[in-house]
């Protein structure tokens, strides 16, 4: 029997929170170049991590400005955070349970200040 896990695929660690946009349809909108550095798309669905109030909620993505720095809240989950709040922004997949034993997910670590790639 194969059997499939739901794995981490790629995470964007310490990302602060530069917008919160109440009256839009909803999803989080994050900077292209971080997109890129953690092989996430828009649509994507990710789930958000609040680090300063524990909040957590699940949504998906819309593609911000390259270079930016843009991680903003839109629709209801804006009322999960503030900004200036850090973020941990995590998207799985699933995969053989083999396979997964030797995946390497990717992982971005961006200045908790700018959102700029730490290179």
């Amino acid at each position: 029997m194969k059997m499939q896990i739901e794995v981490l695929k790629s995470k964007i660690h310490r990302a602060t929170i530069t917008e919160a946009n109440l009256n839009y349809v909803g999803s989080i909108t994050i900077d292209e170049e971080l997109l890129e550095a953690a092989n996430m798309i828009a649509g994507e669905k990710v789930q958000i991590v609040n680090a300063n109030n524990g909040e957590r909620l699940e949504t998906y993505i819309i593609k911000g400005k390259r270079g930016s720095g843009c991680v903003c809240l839109n629709g209801p989950a804006a009322r999960k955070a503030a900004v200036g709040d850090v973020v941990i922004i995590i998207s799985y997949a699933l995969m053989d349970f083999e396979e997964a034993k030797e995946f390497k997910p990717w992982v971005v670590f961006p200045d908790t200040e700018t959102n700029k790639l730490v290179r």
